[in-house]
């Protein structure tokens, strides 16, 4: 998978197309991510002790890798990330400009 928890991603597909966020958990195994403010969801939550009132909490939920694109911090743009080996280390470099991300 080539996203990676903290990298900004930008959404291409779905209804939260065309918003950006910074990835808060990726699950490679089921190829998803957590991406802040997108794909948010409503849960009602019930009280836990006496007197306490029931609340509303918005939680974020993972969604297919497929739909976001990385955001290159050099250009700016949504790219496809190359990734290569040099020198025995891994690289991931931004399709348009170059730049290592």
């Amino acid at each position: 998978m080539k996203i990676r928890k903290g990298d900004t991603v930008k959404i291409i597909s779905g209804n939260d197309r065309g918003k950006t966020g910074s990835v808060r958990a990726a699950f490679p195994d089921t190829s998803r991510i957590v991406v802040e403010g997108v794909n948010v969801k409503k849960k009602h939550v019930r009280a836990r002790a006496p007197g306490q009132k029931g609340e509303l909490v918005s939680l974020p939920l993972p969604f297919p890798v497929s739909r976001a694109m990385i955001v290159c911090g050099g250009c700016g743009k949504p790219t496809r990330p190359v990734l290569g080996r040099e020198a025995g280390a891994r690289y991931r470099r931004c399709r348009v400009c170059g730049k290592t991300l």
